[in-house]
């Protein structure tokens, strides 16, 4: 690889770190994760760079690896042991913020399976289009659509179970 390609590869990569790592952690809820899961597909881009940087979107190529290391990350079946009790991230915000309620969305997409969630995610906070979300995912736009509105309605019950728990006095 020239240096000008390898120039160009770390432009693209210091500027494109901080999303694709924030991305990653919504995906998957645990920073550690999202940070390995981040080095790995930059290092696949890498390795494939002169191929990459011809492509047509860069953005949405690289948010599809991304995607798929995350839902394959949960496949690993050391993955699917979760340790009863985990901390949770220290948040430097105060209460004030809205701190709990993302919490509590956190959580609820945490507890969806890893597809839906990515839709979720992709549709509602990268504001990305059915037919962008389809092509990050590797799917048809009905497939986007059915997952989505599955995907909102599990967030829904999620959330009124969560909120109905909360409402009760301890006793």
């Amino acid at each position: 690889m020239s240096d000008d390609e390898v120039r160009q590869f770390q432009e693209y990569a210091a500027a494109r770190l901080v999303p694709l790592r924030r991305l990653a952690y919504l995906m998957c809820g645990n920073w550690h994760l999202a940070e390995d899961i981040t080095s790995t597909v930059l290092t696949k881009l890498f390795e494939t760079w002169r191929r990459a940087r011809l492509v047509e979107n860069l953005d949405a190529y690289v948010r599809r690896m991304l995607v798929r290391a995350v839902i394959d990350e949960t496949r690993r079946p050391w993955r699917r042991e979760r340790p009863a009790q985990y901390p949770l991230d220290t948040v430097s915000q105060s209460p004030d913020d809205g701190v709990v309620d993302r919490m509590v969305l956190r959580e609820a997409l945490a507890r969806m399976p890893a597809r839906r969630r990515a839709v979720l995610i992709l549709r509602f906070v990268e504001a990305l289009s059915v037919e962008e979300t389809a092509v990050a995912m590797g799917c048809s736009t009905g497939t986007v659509k059915s997952q989505t509105a599955r995907g909102l309605a599990t967030m829904r019950e999620l959330l009124s179970a969560e909120h109905a728990s909360r409402g009760r006095s301890p006793g």
